[in-house]
């Protein structure tokens, strides 16, 4: 496997992002090791609340979130996806599956040796990050699921995804800030634009960006249909506390904090909660909000 690393002076500077970088390596699975970074702040033996973006994102996403968590006594892990952000990119579209960032993922969870994690997912966070759960329920303390789902091929998508699975595609000039800014209700500064774009310096670096759109299962043939139905026949006997936070505002994932509710029992005594004027990126329209969110909701459900 060959792998690009974007260079690390794209990342000086950044707006609001003052957080030092952190990094573990994973098996790409042909004995490749991928550089997977992540960001850890707050008290050490603080309750882990870890932070799973999604496309085309990065951890850049939750900047806004982390000083409220870290105020709390919450220790924020936020990972980059490999093929985002500060993580190793493969070179090849090919390289890019559901199941290798499953894994991928994973395995990094395994390497900064996290336990009894709040998981807090968003857009491709849920996709990977639910699925963990399904896979290893007994390392999962709560949930907080926001904008996202976990698909298993028998629905609709629904229009608004496949218009952007379409522009994904067909689209030349592939740019993450462009699109996180048209997925918000605020419009983003040229310099928070310049953050979401800082892990591309050219095309090459985006293959990720480019596939993730089309790993997610549409249709009953997909590969990934299997492991998400498995996934979905433990969550639907997960009864730890799981929390749907979605936006008022996102025509991609409206409904989802409905389905999920109804069928986690973790979701019963806790009723979905609406984030108000915010987007499909909640976290850059009303990120403190949502933080706030997450601690009120760990603060209520104390581990025993």
């Amino acid at each position: 496997m060959r792998i690009l690393r974007t260079p690390d002076e794209r990342f000086a500077g950044l707006a609001g992002f003052p957080f030092d970088p952190h990094y573990v390596e994973v098996d790409a699975g042909d004995g490749t090791m991928l550089r997977v970074h992540y960001l850890d702040e707050g008290p050490p033996d603080g309750e882990v609340v870890l932070l799973l973006h999604g496309e085309p994102s990065w951890s850049y996403l939750y900047r806004r979130m982390i000083p409220v968590l870290v105020d709390a006594g919450l220790r924020a892990v936020a990972i980059d996806l490999v093929g985002f952000g500060r993580s190793d990119k493969p070179a090849e579209r090919d390289d890019y599956t559901y199941q290798a960032h499953v894994d991928w993922t994973w395995a990094a969870i395994e390497a900064i040796g996290l336990d009894r994690i709040t998981l807090v997912c968003q857009d491709w966070g849920g996709l990977i990050g639910l699925r963990l759960v399904g896979e290893h329920p007994e390392r999962f303390a709560r949930v907080v699921a926001a904008n996202t789902f976990l698909p298993t091929g028998d629905t609709h998508p629904g229009n608004a995804f496949l218009a952007w699975q379409r522009y994904s595609q067909q689209v030349s000039d592939f740019q993450a800030g462009k699109i996180v800014n048209g997925a918000c209700l605020t419009d983003l500064t040229p310099e928070v634009i310049a953050g979401y774009d800082a892990p591309f310096p050219d095309d090459t670096y985006k293959q990720g960006a480019r596939q993730f759109p089309l790993l997610v299962p549409t249709g009953p043939l997909d590969p990934a249909i299997p492991a998400n139905q498995a996934a979905w026949t433990v969550l639907e006997t997960f009864e730890r506390p799981f929390l749907c936070a979605f936006s008022d505002s996102d025509p991609i994932t409206r409904g989802g904090d409905t389905v999920l509710s109804s069928k986690i029992p973790g979701a019963v005594g806790h009723p979905p909660v609406t984030i108000a004027s915010a987007g499909h990126f909640l976290q850059e329209d009303r990120g403190e909000e949502l933080a706030a969110v997450v601690v009120d909701f760990v603060r209520a459900t104390p581990v025993a």
